[in-house]
């Protein structure tokens, strides 16, 4: 059980890093005589439809099929959870910093709350409240310009990202059903392969193929598609199947760390007061939306007694 446990954990920190990652070589994917955005987009939709899709098959087999009364369902979540919000994601990337990528990406738990919240899957609380609050004034901060004006600088960038994040937070929600009829590689897989029509829109004059000489494009896109896209995936299903689910939560706050120190490393990308303090902000605000009310059950059960005696 302790090896399991551990497995678990050590699954979880390469998923981060996959993730982390994502946004220094969507950065190096961007470069003059690389991809556009939307290009990088249409191969990650494209592949991870084929790559999913291929192991959801041959690990399920006809089982993989899902219901017909389903696939409207899959269609806007094919629209919300891959399109949407990939291309927001990397047309943000390619307006803002792979820091603020990072930062800005820990707003899916706190937008994921809030609209779970609005349609009542989560219980709202006076200190998730406080935690949402507290969270949107640290994106509020990376949205203001960092001085210069709202979204002036990478302020529009990280707007776009943050949309992305809503746009996943919503997909999160709606999902949930699908997650509980099928098996999460098969559910997956279906969002994307139902994110397919939207494929045009990704490719319609879009730079698709780096310029010759510019390798490095190629790279990163393969990193793109394999990590990020596949192996973090299966390995974060591997981790659920060993750890709490709420342990996966903790885990958010090394990707914008892994973002920064490699920024810092490869673009010598530093951090500002502005970004410290929307860091600061957004760290307390997920803390604090990620804590669950205590259940009226346990509480009454260990009242109960002291009231007896």
């Amino acid at each position: 059980m302790r090896g399991r446990i551990v497995a678990g954990h050590a699954a979880l920190l390469v998923v981060q890093v996959c993730f982390g990652l994502f946004p220094i070589f969507g950065t190096l994917a961007f470069l003059p005589g690389g991809l556009s955005p939307l290009g990088v987009g249409s191969w990650r939709l494209a592949a991870g439809a084929l790559a999913l899709g291929s192991l959801a098959f041959f690990a399920h087999g006809r089982a993989a099929l899902p219901r017909r009364d389903d696939l409207f369902r899959l269609l806007v979540c094919g629209l919300l959870g891959v399109a949407l919000n990939q291309g927001l994601f990397l047309v943000g990337l390619a307006h803002s910093t792979p820091m603020n990528a990072g930062l800005v990406m820990t707003l899916i738990p706190v937008f994921t709350f809030a609209i779970a919240a609005a349609v009542r899957q989560e219980h709202f609380s006076p200190v998730r409240g406080v935690g949402l609050l507290v969270a949107l004034a640290g994106a509020w901060l990376l949205l203001s310009g960092q001085g210069q004006g709202p979204l002036q600088g990478h302020g529009f960038g990280n707007l776009l990202m943050a949309l992305n994040g809503l746009s996943y937070a919503a997909y999160l929600v709606i999902s949930k059903e699908l997650v509980r009829r099928y098996p999460p590689l098969v559910a997956i897989a279906w969002v994307y392969i139902c994110a397919l029509p939207y494929l045009p829109f990704f490719v319609a004059g879009e730079k698709l193929v780096p310029d010759p000489g510019h390798a490095g494009a190629w790279w990163s896109l393969l990193y793109i598609i394999a990590f990020p896209t596949v192996i973090a995936y299966l390995l974060n299903m591997f981790a659920l199947e060993r750890v709490r689910a709420t342990t996966t939560a903790v885990y958010i706050y090394l990707q914008p760390l892994v973002a920064g120190v490699a920024s810092w490393m490869v673009f010598g990308e530093r951090l500002t007061t502005v970004v410290a303090a929307a860091a600061l902000c957004l760290f307390v605000g997920i803390w604090l939306v990620a804590r669950r009310p205590p259940d009226p059950s346990v509480v009454s059960a260990k009242v109960t007694p002291r009231a007896r005696a």
